[in-house]
């Protein structure tokens, strides 16, 4: 079955059919839990990584940064018929245009903002959802969380393959909403979407409280090639309601 989608990266305000015939509104609102880090990075590494007309945030001086995402969601949609799934993300914080970023205050403003470089997720449905619409680039995939207090640990395993497993500590969260911005390709284009966050949010800065291993995987040893750091600049943790915003076209690849 092929996917029903208005336009590229969807349209707000109207129902898309995706591929494997669930049916979802947008802007799509879900449900999740969170946790991540936020990893300095070799800016000329990250670099290679992101499609034309994107640049990497100066997370430091002389770095750039890469973020790990760990995500348990627990409704997608109103009435889609897609059952809760796993999900774990690496993006790269990232701008389009001429904007223009500041070391080290924008880790706190985008470093939960960006380019959608990989995004396993444990279910067909979950992986229809992103790539019928965005072009998130999703595969299937064996996805653990496990919540031991305020610790989460996740491990990915993709085809038998150990992709990662990483360990965040969640700072404290208060009620708050926030806004950000994801990056995903689709038939020739780069697109926007602009996200909201709406529920228990919390950040800390410069944190030893995280740690990843990263196993054989092809993704993980293109990882390995980032330099990333051991210390996050940033960790964060989130219960919160998720919304996904129609793709909005800023470029080609």
């Amino acid at each position: 079955m092929s996917a029903d989608i208005t336009a590229v990266g969807g349209t707000n305000g109207e129902s898309e059919e995706l591929s494997t015939g669930h049916q979802v509104e947008l802007p799509l609102s879900t449900h999740a839990t969170m946790t991540g880090a936020v990893l300095s990075a070799s800016p000329e590494a990250v670099h290679e990584l992101l499609p034309g007309g994107l640049r990497p945030i100066r997370a430091t001086r002389d770095r750039a940064a890469v973020t790990l995402l760990c995500v348990d969601y627990d409704r997608i949609g109103y009435d889609s018929g897609i059952t809760p799934y796993n999900e774990f993300g690496v993006l790269i914080p990232a701008v389009d245009g001429d904007t223009r970023t500041l070391p080290y205050a924008s880790v706190f403003t985008r470093g939960v903002s960006g380019y959608v470089w990989h995004l396993p997720v444990t279910s067909e449905p979950a992986k229809a959802l992103g790539v019928d619409i965005w072009g998130y680039p999703k595969e299937v995939a064996d996805i653990t969380h496990d919540d031991d207090g305020s610790t989460r640990r996740t491990s990915v395993h993709i085809d038998g393959q150990h992709l990662i497993d990483v360990t965040v500590e969640r700072p404290p969260m208060f009620s708050q909403s926030d806004t950000s911005v994801g990056y995903t390709t689709k038939d020739g284009s780069v697109l926007r979407e602009d996200l909201e966050l709406h529920g228990e949010i919390g950040l800390w800065p410069y944190s030893s409280n995280i740690s990843y291993s990263l196993g054989e995987h092809p993704r993980a040893e293109r990882l390995k090639e980032l330099d990333l750091s051991d210390r996050a600049l940033m960790r964060f943790a989130a219960d919160t309601e998720f919304i996904i915003h129609e793709g909005q076209r800023v470029g080609p690849v």
